[in-house]
């Protein structure tokens, strides 16, 4: 029979068992969700890569990962974020999708026109972006079934998207005559190409065309916009990009200062001083993307899941920008308005 010394022993040794036991539990648990991670990197070259994490507190960022939040996947539990911003962009697009390529991440997120660049560099990680009609990019087979490993959202709602824009912005201005295009050049072939030219022809408009590199300084946009003035543009269509948005002040401000009405895509653009936007809804499209990623993280391929295609587009207005480049706005147009800024 064993003494009572014997016996709290025997105790104390299951009880230290016990309590050692339940410590160990958080830390198994911690390795594991540690090795079942999903490595996930952003491609955002345009912009600050702090600006593509969690809590944030930028917009599209917190649409995006409140969507995966949603879906289950929280960054720095379940979810490794890998953010590629402008501070990494220090040799070019290509050698910063090399990198990403290299670090060979679960999915990536291209945002803005870099898809094109990671098409040529690998047919193995799967990419989601948001973009320019992907088919004509020769990014996608078809909108329903685009093959290879790139999926996500059309910014496009078909070419007579464009049409649309130049007919309000003709709307606001009658006289325009000769139209500009405010692009990247890794969108020349978007700008140049059918369906931009194709929309301006239809309109019976000749253009002018503007390209920046992505990093451009406020004297790069002043010298892009004086090329389209000296080149006979007296309105411009600024296309969408990351970039764009960045500096959406910046270019609002040199247009304006170079007396050129102009239609933008985003209507923060138009909060920042633009005349006048049409534009796709930014929140959903990238909630359209979140939902792409848990896709390709549970196991779809890419090119099985559609690339879902912007249908809400929202027209906004700013009144005193109108005011200061002596435009007066029409009643209809101005009644057609979603938002009106005065």
């Amino acid at each position: 029979m064993p003494s009572q010394s014997q016996g709290a022993d025997v105790r104390r040794r299951a009880f230290l068992g016990a309590v050692c036991g339940a410590a160990a539990w958080p830390l198994a648990a911690a390795a594991q969700q540690s090795s079942n991670k999903k490595r996930f990197a952003i491609f955002s070259p345009s912009e600050r890569s702090a600006d593509w994490h969690d809590h944030s507190g930028t917009k599209y960022a917190a649409a995006l990962f409140g969507e995966l939040r949603r879906l289950g996947y929280v960054e720095g539990q379940n979810l490794a974020v890998e953010s590629y911003g402008r501070e990494q962009n220090m040799s070019g697009l290509e050698a910063l999708a090399v990198d990403v390529v290299r670090s060979n991440p679960d999915v990536v997120l291209v945002n803005g026109p870099g898809a094109l660049v990671f098409k040529k560099l690998t047919s193995r990680l799967p990419i989601v972006t948001i973009t320019a009609d992907p088919v004509r990019q020769g990014l996608a087979e078809s909108l329903a079934h685009p093959g290879g490993m790139i999926t996500g959202a059309s910014i496009d709602a078909g070419p007579s998207i464009h049409g649309k824009r130049i007919a309000l912005l003709r709307e606001m201005f009658p006289a325009l005559s000769r139209l500009g295009y405010l692009a990247l050049r890794i969108q020349d072939v978007f700008v140049r190409g059918a369906p931009v030219p194709a929309a301006a022809e239809a309109a019976g408009l000749p253009i002018a065309v503007s390209l920046l590199e992505i990093g451009s300084k406020e004297k790069d946009w002043r010298a892009a916009i004086e090329s389209l003035s000296r080149d006979g543009a007296n309105a411009v269509i600024v296309i969408d990009s990351p970039e764009t948005f960045q500096n959406s002040a910046v270019i609002a401000r040199l247009l304006a200062e170079a007396s050129l009405p102009a239609m933008y895509s985003f209507t923060e653009s138009v909060e920042a001083g633009g005349l006048m936007a049409y534009s796709f809804d930014l929140t959903e499209l990238y909630k359209r993307a979140a939902n792409d990623i848990d896709a390709i993280l549970r196991g779809a391929k890419p090119g099985d899941i559609p690339f879902y295609q912007a249908t809400k587009f929202e027209l906004s207005i700013n009144l005193k920008t109108a005011k200061r480049l002596g435009l007066s706005v029409p009643p209809a147009l101005l009644a057609s308005a979603d938002e009106v800024i005065e």
